[in-house]
């Protein structure tokens, strides 16, 4: 090309999301394209998002096509701008709006990041003398959902030709090759257990395909197994003080807020009392060292009928039980609406989940890749209680609490339990809301 290029690259749409699937491209080559208006649709297990361009020019070439699953940082268009300079290469962000920083030549190691997950995986290094941007003597990368394909298909990567962008191995690549395994002759080998046989719809049975966003958060939730041991304590806390609080200024706060007053904003600022004192608790696990963050983020778990969204509230031991509700109520509102935006849903620290609305008791909650943990609150019920050797009715409630063992021991995670516990039970009617 004559003119000066840019070479679009797959933004990373959230703190722990490597990699995203190509939904739709809404130019094609040459087409024009306007800096920061829409270019692409890409899928995460966090987000569906429109990707904007970085520049305005001519999109003379897609590297990479719809349907295909391409890692944060990888290439995968080239604009011309016509201005005669020599090729950049410049990253696109998912707000509207900025513009990346040049990407660094040479390998660049990972950077811990404050407020966020520490753990990135690093983006390929630039070599020379290949489109790929790898050199050639470097080892294959592999995205952690090849990865995981791998590893649910017992198959060797290194027996794999790529038929992605630079000869990187794609998820299909994986399925095939299993695919084209399970049809070869097979050599003699030793007994193994049988596999379960394919489930298949009988009469009556009714057949839901999976959508894109199912399939993802099922992707996220096996490699948050996969990769984080799991372990799970539970306290119960006597709601009586909380309770008294909410009745005390639910009337006041409905009509000077304009919507309700819910028990979530006491139980995050429960969590976040017991994260200052435990601080170990706010960390991310990064392989050779922790990462204690400094900002707490509460990520708050959305349910919706087909999806799971995870918004953040930033910064939030800044602000009292009204400031919670407030950032609840809008992070809720917009993502039942649609309306969120991607840097919305990354960034969390530790997550609250708010599951005891549906009725729940215990819950064993997954955590989120790049957390400690999880904290569940439960359902408030009335139940007799032993009380200095009498027996009354009090509302209470079962804490759960999922954490990594990798961060944390059973000692650290009783020590926080009992934090959260001791300030939910510490609440009276003159607890001040604002």
């Amino acid at each position: 090309m004559a003119g000066k290029t840019t070479r679009v690259v797959m933004p990373q749409l959230g703190e722990s999301v490597h990699e995203g699937t190509i939904s739709k491209w809404l130019v094609k080559p040459g087409d024009k394209v306007v800096e920061f208006e829409p270019m692409l649709e890409v899928d995460t297990d966090k987000v569906n998002a429109e990707v904007p361009a970085p520049v305005s020019g001519i999109l003379r070439e897609i590297l990479a096509k719809e349907g295909e699953t391409v890692q944060a940082g990888a290439e995968i268009a080239v604009v011309e701008t016509g201005d005669g300079a020599v090729a950049t290469t410049q990253e696109v962000l998912p707000a509207r709006g900025e513009v990346a920083p040049k990407a660094p030549e040479g390998p660049q190691p990972p950077t811990p990041r404050s407020g966020g997950e520490g753990r990135q995986a690093p983006s390929p290094p630039r070599g020379e003398g290949r489109g790929d941007g790898l050199k050639e003597e470097e080892p294959h990368r592999y995205s952690p959902g090849v990865q995981m394909a791998a590893s649910e298909l017992r198959v060797d990567l290194s027996r794999v030709t790529g038929s992605g962008l630079g000869g990187r191995v794609t998820k299909k690549d994986v399925q095939d090759y299993a695919a084209r395994a399970k049809t070869a002759p097979a050599a003699p080998a030793t007994p193994a257990a049988p596999a379960p046989a394919p489930v298949s719809a009988g009469e009556g049975d009714e057949v839901v395909q999976l959508t894109r966003v199912r399939k993802l958060i099922a992707d996220n939730m096996t490699r948050a197994k996969q990769t984080i041991p799991h372990a799970w304590q539970t306290q119960e806390a006597d709601m009586s003080g909380v309770v008294a609080s909410r009745n005390a200024n639910k009337a006041a706060f409905q009509k000077q807020e304009g919507f309700s007053l819910t028990y979530l904003p006491y139980v995050m600022a429960a969590a976040i009392s017991a994260l200052r004192e435990n601080t170990h608790v706010n960390a991310t696990f990064n392989e050779t060292e922790l990462i204690v963050h400094r900002d707490i983020n509460l990520g708050i778990s959305v349910g919706m009928e087909d999806t799971l969204l995870v918004p953040v509230v930033r910064k939030a031991d800044g602000l009292s039980i009204a400031g919670l509700a407030r950032a609840v109520n809008d992070l809720a509102s917009r993502a039942r609406n649609k309306q969120l935006k991607a840097d919305e849903l990354a960034g969390a620290t530790f997550t609250v989940n708010n599951s005891g609305t549906f009725g729940t008791l215990f819950s064993y909650s997954v955590i989120n890749p790049g957390q400690a943990g999880i904290l569940t609150m439960e359902a408030i019920v009335e139940r007799p209680v032993a009380v200095q050797g009498l027996i009354g009715i009090k509302p209470m409630m079962y804490l759960c609490f999922s954490f990594d063992h990798r961060v944390l021991d059973g000692l650290q995670a009783a020590r926080f339990l009992t934090a959260c516990r001791k300030w939910l039970e510490a609440v009276t009617v003159e607890t001040p809301v604002y």
